[in-house]
């Protein structure tokens, strides 16, 4: 009964912990965004990408990533190799258990030999863990296998993120490769009328070679929007992780294209649930965890080795006549002088703890600034949109009446072309400001923590 005191004392001691109380920095940003969001709607958090992304095609995009893209398998083994240093660091607060055998021959006084066979289990150099140091090894690794997974998390966001960017900008070049056809068409047609009234003498060598420079600027336009386009489809494939299936179509009408508005809340709900400050949050505990490991090796380690056995002179009779036996042999270890190495890996740790906190505070204030600039924009493009749309209209009705000039003689051919050049330009600005606004609402259900819900 006084063993079982004796150990249960123990015990009781080895739940002592010498980690500092956790508590959660304050947020160092300001209690509101610049700009409001949406009135009502899901948040972002709460809100799966196969609800945020409309398109079919899109959706079946994202799913075949998050099977094969290569930076999420790599996050996912991460999350592997972080579960088996955590099961390395709690298996270290149970004894290892073995078995023995051993067998000596030995010559003795009387001229003959003594023989000995023994066998049994042993415990091997158990440290009680008296005053918290395993304990917190084991609670750092735990965050830290909790900080891989919200590593995952956080790429998970980013790739669903860019794939919707990606094929956002496919759906755009689509649209600008068949306004640049249809205005290439134009201006060819335009340059063969010219040419027959230039031949026929009813028009300058000027007004050809105007209209030739106009055909063939609407020419390098095509060829530049081509390779971009081609340039998209190799970064969609390797974010997607496998080749593009062959029937993928992204001609979309990018006027068309519709994405939820998402309301923003308030910073300390919103920015909570990103996985990369959440991530550093773990991060941050598990620096806390080290203090206390550190503040352990200042205390005595007291470790255990036991065993139970049988010992005999015959090998036959190990286990029938052999004689059966517990041992025990515990150590203390009591550091007296150490030339300052736990004092500096105290102070280590310390210092760890206080860098963890900064990177906490400036993911906290990354994040506030990433949805500030896409409320922002939110706030912004609205008004940039529509007033594009009224200078292409504007443009086209410029380029109606200097046509309708032209022709009845009232205005020369030159101020037709620059028509014509104008409202090429405002088009193009058109799709530009309907792919940035869509792109914006991307980069605010990103920055606001969607798209990581599990498939």
């Amino acid at each position: 009964m006084k063993r079982i005191a004796a150990v249960a004392a123990l015990l009781a001691l080895a739940a002592c912990s010498q980690m500092p109380k956790y508590d959660r920095p304050a947020a160092p940003v300001a209690g509101a965004f610049p700009h409001p969001g949406a009135a009502a709607g899901t948040a972002a958090a709460d809100l799966e990408w196969q609800n945020f992304f409309g398109d079919p095609q899109l959706r079946a995009l994202i799913t075949r990533a998050l099977r094969a893209n290569r930076d999420l398998r790599v996050a996912v083994l991460n999350i592997e190799q972080a579960r088996a240093q955590y099961d390395i660091r709690r298996a270290d607060q149970l004894p290892t258990v073995g078995v023995t055998a051993s067998g000596s021959r030995a010559p003795n006084a009387s001229g003959g030999t003594t023989q000995s066979y023994t066998v049994g289990i042993a415990f091997s150099a158990w440290e009680l863990d008296l005053f918290g140091r395993i304990a917190s090894l084991s609670e750092a690794a735990l965050a830290q296998f909790l900080a891989t997974e919200e590593g995952r998390k956080a790429v998970q966001v980013s790739l669903v993120a860019n794939i919707g960017n990606t094929w956002l900008n496919l759906v755009a070049d689509e649209a600008q490769l068949a306004l640049t056809r249809q205005t290439l068409q134009t201006r060819d047609e335009s340059l063969r009328l010219t040419r027959m009234r230039f031949e026929a003498g009813a028009s300058s060598e000027l007004d050809f070679r105007q209209a030739q420079s106009l055909a063939e600027t609407a020419r390098v336009a095509l060829a530049q929007q081509q390779r971009q386009r081609a340039l998209d489809l190799n970064a969609l494939t390797l974010l997607v992780g496998e080749p593009l299936p062959p029937d993928l179509r992204t001609d979309a009408d990018i006027a068309a294209v519709r994405l939820p508005d998402l309301p923003a809340g308030t910073p300390s709900e919103a920015l909570l649930r990103r996985p990369d400050v959440r991530q550093a949050e773990q991060q941050l505990m598990a620096a806390n965890a080290n203090i206390g490991a550190a503040r352990a090796a200042f205390f005595p380690r007291i470790s255990l080795t036991a065993g139970l056995g049988t010992v005999s002179s015959e090998l036959e009779g190990l286990f029938k006549s052999g004689s059966w036996g517990v041992t025990v042999a515990p150590s203390l270890l009591a550091p007296i002088f150490d030339a300052g190495r736990n004092r500096a890996g105290l102070a280590s740790a310390e210092a760890g703890r206080d860098i963890a906190i900064a990177q906490y505070e400036r993911s906290i204030q990354s994040a506030f600034r990433d949805v500030s600039d896409a409320l922002a924009g939110r706030a912004y493009y609205g008004d940039q949109l529509q007033s594009q749309r009224n200078v292409v209209d504007a443009e086209s009705a410029r380029y109606r009446l200097s046509e309708l000039r032209y022709r009845n003689g009232v205005a020369n051919y030159l101020e037709l072309l620059d028509a014509q050049r104008s409202l090429f330009t405002a088009q193009q600005s058109l799709i530009q400001a309907q792919l940035a606004t869509l792109q914006n609402q991307v980069t605010l259900y990103r920055a606001l923590g969607g798209g990581w819900t599990a498939p």
